[in-house]
C-alpha cells in the first residue's frame, strides 16, 4: 500500500497533514481502494447527536478489496493458513483464488437460504475456516454479520439475536478446545427457542457430533455447498451501510450492539494494519484473537486481507498440548508478525522459560500486544525471550467502538517504552480532560482520554438504540468522544493508558460491565443482592471480585460459590465467572442507596489505608465487616 509510513519524519509529516487537512488526508488513503462509485463528500459530522458520515455517495463492496482485486497478480498467494487445535491434524492453506471461491460458495448458500442485503446473520462458530468464509460471505451479499463468541451461554446468544433481530444463524455441531470437545449446536437450538425471528440455521460439521436437525430450518453446510456455484457478484453497498454489529459490555446490564459501516471501517482497518505492523510482502502474520472479538474482525480477517497479506488462524489454545504451542506454530509456519494479548503472555510466562527456549522463533520480526495495557514485566519477557531482543513490540490501544488501532508505536519506526501505548496514529486527535471537561494542556499530565475529531471507523450507532450511543460515548464531555479510559501523557508526548474510569472490568482484554455480571449473579434464587468490582490479577490483568448478600447464611460457602459461578456461566458464559466471591451481610451504600464501588474496589485491591471518608455511608460499620471478611 502506498500509504504506509516508512520513517519518523514520514510519521510527523503524515500526522501534521492529518490534523491540518483531515479530509484530504483520508481522501488520499481511501483512493488506494477499489470503489464501484467514488464518493461526493468526504465527511459530515457532529458529536452532539452524534452523526458521523464518511465518503458519502461512495459505492463499494469490502470483499472486492479483500479478495477480487488481489486475484490478477496474487491469486496463487496464500491468503489464509488454518492451524487446527490438534497438532496431529493437518493444517490447511487457502490461496486468494481458493478463498474467493469458498466465500462465493458460502455467499450463494446464504442467498439460497433467503438471506439478502440488510438482513442480520448471527455467526456462532469456533475458529475454523468456515468462520472466515461466513463473515466475508455476509459482507459479499450485503447481509450484516453479528459474530458471537462461541463461549457465550444460551441466554447471551439469545439476547444478541433478539436485540439485532437476526433471522439466520450459522453454527457448527461442536468445537475443539484443548483436550475438550464441546457441543454448540445445542446452545443455538436452545437459544432459538426464545428467538422467533430465526428462520434458518446453517450447520458446519466440525467434530462429527450427533446433533438434532430440525427439518425446514436446519441445513448442513457440506450438503448445501454441493448445490451452488462459486460465482457470486459482490453486492453494491453504500459507504454508510452497516457492515457488522458486534456486542460489547458497558456500564449497564445489557450488552450494546456496536455498528460499523462498510467504507469507513474498510479504510481504517486496512490503513492501521499496514502502518502499525509495517507489513511487508510475503510475510506471514498471526493474530491469536478469536473472531468473536473486534480484534479478530479487524486484524485477523479484514485488515490483513485488505493488504493482500497471509493471515494465520488458530483453532486451539496456547497451552495445548503443552505451553509451547504458540512457539511451535510460529516455527512451523515461519510467522513474521505475532499479535496476542498480555493475558496469554503472562500465562505462558508462568509456565516457565523452557517451553520458549525449545523453539528458535528466528522468523519473528514484529511482536504486538492487544486487549489491555501490557505490564512492564510481561513486556520485557516478551521482548527478551520471544523477540530475542530484536523485535519491536507494538502495544496497541483501541476499542470495539473505534474499529481499529488508535494509539500505538509503528513497528521499527517509533520509540519504544515498556507499558506505553505510544503516539496517536495520523488521523487521530486525542486529548486529556479533567472531570469538568476542561482540556489538560502540556505533557506530564493525567486525565480522561477523549478524541476530538472523527476517524473513518468511529462507531456510528448502537443497534436499535441511537440514544444509548449518544449517552455512552458523546454526552459525558461536550463535542468529544469519551473513551472511558484514563491516560497519562508523558514528557515526550507518548500516552500511557491507566485503565477504565467507569464501571467496566477488563478481563483478559474483554470488557464486562459490572451491572451485567451483577444481573447474572442476582438470577440465583439464593442471592439477594451483589456488587462486582475489578481487582489486579496476575494473569488476566483484572479479575472479578463479587460481594454477595445471600437470602440466608450458608454452611457450605464453597458449594454456594460454585453455584453462583454456574449461574454466571449460564447467563453470560464462563469467561465472565467471578474469581473471588465474598459473602457479606450488607453493601456500603450512600443514604440515597448508591453502592460505593470505590470503597469495594479498594478493599478488593488491599488498599485499606486509602478508603477515604466513610462517615457519609448509611451504615459505616458495614465497611469494617467487609474488610474482616476480605478474601
Amino acid at each position: 500500500m502506498n500509504f504506509q509510513i516508512k520513517t519518523n519524519e514520514g510519521y510527523e509529516a503524515a500526522y501534521r497533514q492529518s490534523i491540518e487537512q483531515p479530509e484530504q488526508f483520508w481522501d488520499d488513503v481511501a483512493k488506494e481502494y477499489q470503489w464501484q462509485q467514488p464518493w461526493s463528500k468526504t465527511l459530515t459530522w457532529n458529536f452532539e447527536e452524534p452523526n458521523v458520515k464518511w465518503f458519502e455517495g461512495g459505492k463499494l463492496n469490502i470483499t472486492e478489496n479483500c479478495l477480487d482485486r488481489h486475484l490478477e497478480k496474487n491469486g496463487t498467494k496464500t491468503a489464509l493458513i488454518w492451524e487446527p487445535n490438534d497438532p496431529k491434524e493437518p493444517f490447511l492453506k487457502f490461496t486468494y483464488e481458493e478463498l474467493h471461491s469458498r466465500v462465493c460458495i458460502m455467499a450463494n448458500i446464504l442467498k439460497g437460504m433467503g438471506i439478502k442485503k440488510g438482513d442480520r446473520v448471527c455467526i456462532y462458530l469456533p475458529m475454523i475456516p468456515e468462520l472466515s468464509f461466513a463473515v466475508l460471505a455476509c459482507a459479499r451479499i450485503g447481509a450484516i454479520h453479528s459474530v458471537v463468541f462461541a463461549g457465550f451461554s444460551v441466554n447471551a446468544v439469545a439476547d444478541r439475536i433478539q436485540d439485532s433481530g437476526c433471522e439466520y444463524c450459522i453454527t457448527s455441531d461442536g468445537l475443539n478446545r484443548g483436550a475438550k470437545q464441546i457441543p454448540i449446536k445445542s446452545v443455538v437450538d436452545e437459544a432459538v427457542e426464545s428467538c422467533p425471528t430465526i428462520k434458518k440455521v446453517l450447520v458446519i460439521n466440525r467434530i462429527n457430533w450427533p446433533v438434532e436437525m430440525k427439518e425446514g430450518r436446519d441445513f448442513w453446510y457440506h450438503i448445501e455447498r454441493t448445490k451452488v456455484s462459486d460465482d457470486c457478484p459482490a453486492e453494491e453497498m453504500d459507504s454508510e451501510d452497516p457492515l457488522f454489529i458486534l456486542y460489547t459490555s458497558g456500564s449497564t446490564g445489557k450488552p450494546k450492539g456496536v455498528v460499523h459501516t462498510c467504507a469507513g471501517y474498510m479504510v481504517y482497518s486496512g490503513y492501521t494494519f499496514s502502518n502499525v505492523f509495517q507489513y511487508q510482502e510475503n510475510e506471514v502474520y498471526w493474530c491469536t484473537a478469536d473472531v468473536g472479538w473486534v480484534t479478530g474482525h479487524s486484524y485477523l480477517i479484514y485488515g490483513p486481507l485488505l493488504n493482500g497479506a497471509t493471515s494465520l488462524m488458530f483453532e486451539g489454545i496456547p497451552t495445548f498440548p503443552d505451553p509451547g504451542r504458540f512457539w511451535q506454530v510460529i516455527d512451523k509456519h515461519r510467522v513474521n508478525i505475532f499479535y496476542t494479548a498480555p493475558t496469554a503472555i503472562r500465562s505462558l510466562m508462568a509456565a516457565g522459560i523452557d517451553h520458549v527456549l525449545a523453539y528458535s522463533l528466528h522468523s519473528l520480526r514484529v511482536l504486538g500486544s492487544v486487549g489491555e495495557p501490557i505490564n512492564e514485566e510481561a513486556w520485557h519477557w516478551y521482548h527478551t525471550h520471544v523477540g530475542k531482543g530484536k523485535c519491536p513490540i507494538v502495544d496497541t490501544w483501541w476499542q470495539t467502538e473505534t474499529g481499529g488501532i488508535m494509539i500505538s508505536a509503528l513497528a521499527g519506526i517509533s520509540e519504544l517504552i515498556p507499558a506505553h501505548a505510544g503516539l496517536p496514529l495520523p488521523g487521530i486527535q486525542p486529548i486529556l480532560v479533567n472531570n469538568d471537561g476542561t482540556e489538560i494542556i502540556g505533557n506530564n499530565v493525567e486525565g480522561h482520554l477523549c478524541i476530538k475529531f472523527p476517524w473513518p471507523s468511529i462507531i456510528r450507532t448502537t443497534w436499535g438504540d441511537h440514544e444509548r450511543c449518544r449517552i455512552n460515548y458523546f454526552s459525558t464531555y461536550k463535542n468529544l468522544y469519551f473513551t472511558g479510559d484514563g491516560a497519562r501523557r508523558e514528557a515526550n508526548g507518548m500516552y500511557r493508558i491507566i485503565g477504565r474510569v467507569d464501571d467496566v472490568i477488563n478481563v483478559s482484554g474483554h470488557r464486562f460491565g459490572t451491572a451485567e455480571i451483577e444481573n447474572a449473579i442476582n438470577q440465583n434464587k439464593k442471592v439477594v443482592e451483589s456488587a462486582v468490582v475489578g481487582f489486579p490479577h496476575p494473569i488476566k490483568g483484572q479479575g472479578i471480585y463479587a460481594y454477595v448478600i445471600l437470602l440466608a447464611p450458608t454452611d457450605t460457602p464453597n458449594h454456594m460459590r460454585d453455584e453462583i459461578v454456574e449461574t454466571v456461566a449460564e447467563h453470560i458464559g464462563r469467561i465472565a465467572k467471578p474469581d473471588k466471591i465474598q459473602f457479606v451481610s450488607a453493601l456500603p451504600k450512600t443514604r440515597s442507596g448508591k453502592i460505593m464501588r470505590r470503597i469495594l474496589r479498594k478493599v478488593a485491591d488491599g488498599e485499606l489505608e486509602t478508603l477515604g471518608d466513610t462517615s457519609t455511608l448509611l451504615d459505616p460499620l458495614v465497611v469494617d465487616e467487609i474488610i474482616k471478611g476480605r478474601l
